[in-house]
């Protein structure tokens, strides 16, 4: 083989089609876009547009409420840390979000770990975790370990403290005009 001879497999770099080029090339005249009307110009932004009547996304009933405001926790439940300590996948006493999300049961959850009490818990842990529910509580208690719940500092308040503004001096000179 020589330097010369080095070219692309066949196929491999195909040509852009052009538009617009008389009749003969099989795109001419309209370009492929049909003829006439809003649509066959650039720039065509109707999605949804049903030429006057009520769209479909306007017909249908709204349901439900989406809390732009709610914490995000990755809910994980006894039962399956349980089983990854029989599978050998955690490994130490302490346990958080990194350890939870190395073993691969915490997805996401931004604001961190929730502890849920489905399922069976044998050995002896302790957690550090963002909520915890009653029953997971009692139940990590019950089999020698201990559930210790930390306070997540919310977005808003960490933006805040960025600015050089503390949130709760904010909320609390918010509160001398309520009164």
């Amino acid at each position: 083989m020589k330097l010369n001879e080095l070219r692309d497999n066949q196929g491999a770099r195909k040509s852009k089609i052009r538009v617009g080029r008389g009749i003969g090339s099989g795109k001419g005249k309209t370009g492929g876009r049909g003829v006439k009307g809003q649509k066959s110009r650039e720039g065509v932004s109707i999605a949804g547009f049903e030429g006057g009547q009520m769209p479909l996304h306007m017909r249908l009933p709204k349901r439900g409420f989406n809390n732009i405001f709610a914490k995000d926790y990755a809910e994980v439940n006894l039962g399956a840390i349980q089983k990854a300590v029989d599978a050998g996948k955690l490994t130490g006493t302490d346990l958080d979000h990194a350890a939870l999300k190395a073993a691969g049961l915490a997805r996401g959850g931004k604001d961190g770990v929730r502890l849920l009490g489905k399922g069976e818990l044998t050995a002896k842990l302790s957690f550090t975790v963002a909520g915890a529910s009653k029953g997971a509580i009692e139940a990590v208690e019950k089999a020698g370990g201990s559930v210790n719940v930390i306070e997540v500092v919310p977005a808003a308040e960490k933006a805040a403290a960025k600015k050089g503004v503390k949130y709760k001096e904010r909320q609390a000179h918010k509160a001398s005009f309520k009164a």
